[in-house]
């Protein structure tokens, strides 16, 4: 069972070797998934509302076909597999002296754990949740477990951690952080337009810890895991135009105007003076309480920033239009 990048990898060396694979993923896998692990020549069920359910179909198929069953993070050599990330990086960048890790079902921390803390001891294994799938927080924190909800990473949306991760995660990680969703949407954003590197939720969540827990990380050199980049393409676009919002680049506006010739022409005008763009208009006069004689004008603009947007609107309310600011920026 898998909710994506163990499928892919388990398909492809299955289809390099010719040994049919069956993945059972949970319904909610993105379609991108399903289709590269397809491709790879597996048989994919999608069955449950989360891994767990997945897990337990899976379980099921294997014991009905006398199948083998490969657990994606809770047996030894899948966690000595990953443990190579560790060894990677460090053979790399040897002068790490931090890895940040995104948390599943704790297979891969514990392999990176194990190995980078042979080769170097004193180097700190932080591990990476979400908010509502904070599965080993809470268990290294004796509380119990109590995980579910929507997700934009649904690589790391497991409810059980491995018994056998969890003893090594209790071991050798020294902590391990949450973040936000839309903390997660931000890291996705800032990889794809800082790094040019497309990150899933999942792939996504390190940075995002270090981008909202700035004061742990400073003055440390970090090695972050970005562990997976398959993302549905409408969610992609969905997060990077949710992020012009947030960054203030895409706002809508709505202007008091007099219901006559010429009005939108000359806000038209006005906005064009400030270098914004306008991107779509919507004349509103029936819904409100708007004066029979007047219209709002919704406008939505393109704008380089906050401070643009706040010069735009001054603009307007120097030409004697009141300006109310909709969505996307500070007023």
């Amino acid at each position: 069972m898998s909710a994506g990048n163990h499928a892919q990898g388990v398909a492809y060396h299955a289809g390099r070797l010719g040994i049919p694979a069956t993945i059972v993923m949970p319904s909610f896998t993105p379609n991108v998934k399903v289709r590269h692990t397809r491709n790879f020549g597996a048989e994919v069920v999608l069955h449950g509302e989360s891994l767990s359910e997945a897990a337990a179909e899976a379980h099921r198929i294997a014991e009905a076909r006398k199948l083998v069953f490969v657990h994606p993070y809770d047996d030894p050599l899948i966690i000595a597999g990953q443990g190579t990330i560790g060894l990677e990086m460090l053979q790399d960048a040897p002068e790490l002296d931090t890895i940040v890790v995104p948390v599943g079902g704790g297979g891969m921390i514990s392999g990176i754990a194990v190995a980078a803390k042979a080769r170097q001891p004193e180097i700190r294994i932080v591990g990476v949740e979400t908010s509502g799938y904070a599965a080993l927080f809470q268990a290294l924190h004796g509380s119990p477990v109590q995980v579910g909800g929507e997700t934009i990473a649904e690589g790391i949306a497991v409810r059980d951690i491995g018994k056998l991760a969890l003893g090594i995660c209790k071991a050798l990680v020294d902590e391990v952080l949450l973040v936000e969703e839309t903390e997660i949407e931000t890291a996705i954003q800032m990889l794809l337009e800082i790094e040019k590197t497309v990150a899933e939720g999942a792939g996504a969540a390190g940075l995002a810890a270090v981008l909202a827990h700035r004061a742990k990380f400073a003055g440390r050199k970090l090695g972050i895991v970005l562990t997976g980049g398959n993302i549905d393409t409408r969610l992609l676009a969905s997060i990077l135009m949710r992020g012009l919002v947030r960054d203030g680049r895409i706002v809508r506006l709505r202007v008091k105007i007099s219901d006559r010739p010429g009005q939108l022409a000359a806000v038209s005008a006005l906005i064009a003076g400030t270098g914004a763009n306008i991107i779509e208009v919507q004349h509103q006069r029936l819904f409100g309480g708007v004066a029979a004689k007047s219209a709002d004008l919704d406008v939505m603009l393109e704008t380089r920033d906050r401070v643009h947007v706040g010069e735009t609107i001054e603009v307007l309310r120097a030409a004697g239009y009141k300006v109310r600011l909709l969505e996307g920026a500070t007023d």
